[in-house]
């Protein structure tokens, strides 16, 4: 008989899960296949070459925004004259190789500083139609490749005056390491600039310049596919954006050469928003690529490839035992049951039924045999009752999963366990250092952004006129999202004009620095960045940075939490939730951040350290401020720290891959015990109690079968008894009254 539920397919999909999941133990767990390089080294230079596109991005993106924001700020003011229009850009921002103020009715140039600008590519399609006045990338006499920046300068009664700024397309400024290198790349790639080749002139041997002449050819390489594959769209490229990256990013893997693999992330530059369009970096199409040779990676553990067969066998030999038990504990009875109650339905009355020996089983057997022997007249009335045996299936069940947790419990909890001696590859610990250092120099070029704003805003400013100065305000609020509020201060220290939220108390004491924090005790510290305000003694205006924007800066893949502190290791951002000023979480990082602090050289350094607690493996590093501007004289450290297990390393993959082959195993017990539960063990102990019913007398209730399997076949053939007994009854009934009637009658 045919059957679609019953016992026989969770039995059958056990067995088969059992068998899938062994080929996946012997598989994962099985012979010693590591990479040549580990993923968390491939998915660190992936990282690396995001946040130097984010960096680049973000470089690019500020230098045409700010020149924008200047040419609004001079349209709205009294003519000036171009050249001190040049000398005012050049005090205020030091980014620009080359400016020049050009007259567009005439051509001439008026005004020029720096490097001089080529006006070659000069024509129509740039200066009209949908593109006006885009930035475009435009090639120098020497090779080198600029970007080209323009604003217009329209005052009443003048001709209309062009800005052009140029700047280099150069790799970030930041902290690459000994050993890497990195290049920006146009989108057929070629390779525009690039950072961290030693000079050959400065090379000691032939064999040091060959090896240099192997990395940029390998550059070169790696270039060409990084270029082809940003190409894609971040939605169906081969290897999407890490983590939410809005651009396309990944790893590439090159030649080795002498015993070192070269690695490499790439990056395309793309808005921070990938639903903005305004970003003028995002469509230039450049890629940043991060190379950087590292050591192959040893053999694995000799014996590691018998760990996953002897587990994958001892899964095979316990869930043959499991299938085992459950086929003569729980389907052999059922069948056996199914045939018997279907031969006392047809009416075969005259052997005995087989009681299995326990169970509800044994129950329902018991019963059918006392229905048999009612419905043949010879045996035990309805009033009389058998022995009931109360062991369940419960009792089969539990050992099948006793038997399969004894190999789920020792893989998921036993196997592979890694503890504080597991290795972490050094580069994981450098690149740490770097990326942290990366993040400190974000936070302080963009405090030096704000304190730059404020300086180009405070020359605007009327303090005299306060109603203008707070609409300028308010204006300049819009427009920069890091602040949470603007104000003016005068001399007295009183309030002239304010935009945003409440103002917080701001000493104009010559001794105490631009840019300063404060807001002990409160729930977020008061970052407070100040100008002060041209030809108006003692007045200033103040910026409070918004907490929340430094915050998003700190948010990176791959460098776990994230801190700004003082030079009191005080926190003052976190990537995470923190409380304002709070001390760090370990004397360890406490004393990194103390050891970055020290002079050495020309001035702090950034560390990176291995903490190894106990069975915890942690990887720290600290930076501190460093570089140019009026942020690097605050004295904070950016602090980065995350536990070693996050990484793609061997010793971990294999415990987590334990750990998931255990998982997997307890989730296949669950579904298929829980299936046998909920189809056959409730239905069973059901029937029993309703055979148990109907030989003890209860012909009224009518037997309904809920499933179209072994046990609703047997209430069937109860209810088909059920109406035999019921017959039987009414004729019984009937025959004692027959022979009176005609004993009557003449």
């Amino acid at each position: 008989m045919p059957l679609l539920g019953g016992i026989r397919p969770p039995i059958a999909v056990l067995c088969l899960l059992i068998l899938a999941l062994a080929g996946l133990t012997a598989k994962v767990l099985g012979p010693g296949d590591d990479a040549v390089v580990p993923k968390a080294v491939l998915t660190s230079q992936q990282y690396f070459a995001e946040d130097g596109a984010i960096a680049l991005r973000a470089s690019i993106d500020e230098r045409v925004t700010d020149l924008q924001r200047t040419a609004a700020a001079l349209n709205a003011g009294p003519r000036i004259e171009p050249e001190r229009v040049l000398s005012d850009l050049g005090k205020t921002y030091q980014k620009w190789t080359g400016t020049t103020v050009l007259d567009l009715e005439s051509g001439d140039v008026l005004a020029a500083r720096g490097e001089r600008i080529p006006l070659a590519w000069l024509d129509e399609d740039v200066l009209t139609g949908e593109h006006a006045l885009t930035p475009r990338m435009v090639r120098l006499e020497t090779g080198d490749v600029r970007l080209m920046t323009m604003v217009l300068l329209d005052w009443e009664g003048g001709p209309q005056q062009l800005l052009i700024a140029s700047n280099s397309l150069s790799v970030p400024a930041i902290n690459m390491g000994p050993f890497r290198t990195m290049s920006v790349v146009a989108r057929d790639g070629e390779v525009l600039a690039t950072a961290g080749f030693e000079e050959s002139e400065a090379l000691n041997s032939d064999k040091q310049r060959e090896e240099l002449a192997f990395l940029q050819k390998q550059m070169s390489r790696l270039s060409d596919q990084a270029a082809e594959r940003t190409e894609e769209h971040p939605v169906t490229a081969r290897e999407p954006g890490s983590r939410g990256y809005p651009g396309v990013s990944g790893t590439l893997l090159g030649d080795d050469y002498a015993g070192r693999v070269t690695t490499a992330g790439y990056a395309s530059l793309a808005s921070s928003d990938p639903e903005e369009k305004d970003s003028v970096a995002a469509g230039l199409g450049l890629t940043v690529v991060a190379m950087l040779p590292v050591v192959q990676q040893g053999a694995a553990e000799t014996g590691r490839e018998l760990y996953g067969l002897v587990a994958a066998g001892a899964l095979v030999v316990l869930g043959l035992l499991a299938a085992a038990v459950l086929w003569a504990a729980v389907q052999r009875p059922l069948l056996r049951l199914f045939l018997e109650s279907r031969r006392l339905a047809r009416g075969d009355l005259t052997r005995s039924v087989a009681v299995p020996r326990w169970g509800e089983a044994a129950r329902v057997g018991a019963a059918l045999e006392r229905l048999r022997a009612q419905l043949n007249g010879t045996g035990e009335g309805p009033g009389a009752k058998s022995g009931k045996v109360r062991l369940g299936m419960r009792v089969p069940l539990a050992a099948t999963a006793v038997l399969l947790l004894l190999w789920c419990v020792p893989v998921g909890l036993l196997l592979n366990r890694t503890d504080g001696s597991v290795s972490v590859p050094a580069t994981i610990v450098n690149d740490q250092r770097d990326r942290t250092d990366l993040i400190a120099d974000r936070v302080r070029r963009a405090l030096n952004e704000a304190q730059a704003d404020l300086v180009s805003t405070s020359r605007l400013i009327d303090a005299d006129a306060p109603d203008a100065a707070e609409t300028l305000l308010t204006d300049a609020l819009e427009e920069h999202t890091r602040y949470q509020a603007l104000y003016v201060v005068d001399a007295g220290g009183e309030v002239v004009a304010r935009a945003g939220g409440d103002p917080h108390d701001w000493s104009d004491d010559e001794d105490l620095p631009l840019v300063r924090v404060s807001g002990k005790g409160d729930r977020k510290p008061v970052i407070q960045a100040a100008a002060p305000v041209p030809e108006h003694k003692g007045t200033t205006l103040v910026g409070e940075v918004r907490v929340e924007f430094l915050n998003s800066l700190l948010k990176r893949p791959g460098l776990g939490e994230v801190r700004v502190v003082n030079a009191d290791a005080r926190t003052v951002a976190a990537s995470d939730g923190f409380l304002a000023f709070e001390k760090l979480p370990g004397d360890a990082l406490t004393d990194l951040v103390r050891a970055g602090n020290v002079p050495v050289g020309a001035g702090p350094v950034e560390n990176g350290l291995l903490i190894r607690d106990g069975g915890d493996v942690t990887v720290a590093a600290a930076a501190p401020f460093s570089g140019g501007g009026i942020a690097s004289d605050l004295g904070w450290t950016v602090v980065s720290s995350q536990d070693a297990d996050h990484f793609e390393i061997a010793a971990y993959e294999r415990e987590d891959r334990s750990v998931l082959a255990g998982m997997l195993g307890l989730a296949a017990i669950v579904v298929c015990l829980g299936w046998v539960h909920l189809v056959v063990a409730r239905p069973l102990r059901a029937l029993a109690t309703s055979a148990e019913k109907l030989a003890d007398g209860d012909l009224k209730t009518v037997h309904y079968p809920r499933y179209q399997d072994e046990v609703g076949a047997v209430v069937r053939s109860l209810e088909l008894l059920r109406q035999q007994l019921q017959a039987r009854r009414q004729n019984q009934a009937r025959r004692p009254a027959e022979p009176r009637l005609g004993a009557g009658g003449r």
